[in-house]
């Protein structure tokens, strides 16, 4: 699950038009959408909105995250991005740093209108938070040297139709880049349970703020069936619009 607000400045993806930025994030507020902010190199997301768009300013108020904890390092983190589906086109953009302030008698946040972001129509890389009240599994079958199995067992962070992200709370799994996995099992929620292959992209240790130290992958689907992917990107679809009617006060 490669971070596409890399892609190089030259690239026809990114926008470095001021006017065509400001448009789309105007856009996206006057729409209410929704957004991905993640810290911590994404091992850690919340979902927000904008608020306001002030050019003269040169910044954006968003939504505070629902916890203080929360929104502590969201501040204290230098680098800090944003990922949307707006109009079925993937759009992702990073700041430098954000600050708390009030709007409309409300906590809020105050970032940067950013220099360049990246539009990219490729629903794949997507990746959307999963329930924290009612965690999700994803479940490792390994195989060892002497032919016996063992089972780890991880959360599920957050996922998209390339692959998932991950918590390893026991520090069980093996951390080696690239290694694959052939027996895994996902939870989709609704009892829905399928059998996927992913490959580890990256693996960082996370601090949890009850001090405790775990490992979390980003890992991403290898020759997933097509019957698995329609179930993954219906589940996706159905996350989104249980998110969009929280925002909306319609749950």
């Amino acid at each position: 699950m490669a971070n596409h607000d890399e892609i190089d400045d030259d690239s026809p993806y990114r926008v470095h038009s001021r006017r065509e930025i400001i448009a789309l994030l105007t856009s996206m507020m006057e729409k209410n959408q929704l957004l991905s902010l993640l810290i911590k190199g994404g091992s850690e997301s919340v979902i927000t909105s904008i608020l306001e768009v002030d050019e003269d300013d040169d910044s954006l108020i968003i939504d505070a995250a629902p916890s203080a904890t929360l929104n502590e390092s969201i501040v204290s983190s230098k680098r800090i991005g944003f990922e949307a589906l707006y109009n079925s086109i993937r759009i992702t953009f990073n700041v430098d740093g954000a600050r708390q302030v009030e709007y409309q008698s409300r906590p809020a946040l105050k970032v940067d209108i950013p220099e360049s972001l990246v539009r990219l129509q490729r629903r794949e890389y997507f990746r959307i938070p999963t329930p924290i009240a009612k965690p999700l599994r994803c479940t490792f079958r390994i195989t060892q040297a002497d032919g016996s199995f063992v089972t780890v067992v991880t959360l599920l962070n957050n996922i998209s139709a390339g692959g998932v992200g991950i918590t390893d709370e026991k520090k069980l799994l093996p951390t080696t880049p690239g290694a694959v996995y052939e027996d895994c099992q996902l939870e989709l929620g609704d009892n829905t349970l399928v059998s996927v292959k992913l490959q580890v992209r990256d693996c960082k240790e996370f601090k949890m703020t009850n001090g405790k130290v775990v490992n979390r992958f980003g890992c991403q689907f290898i020759d997933i069936p097509r019957t698995v992917l329609a179930a993954i990107q219906r589940f996706i679809t159905k996350l989104e619009r249980e998110q969009n009617a929280k925002a909306s006060g319609m749950m």
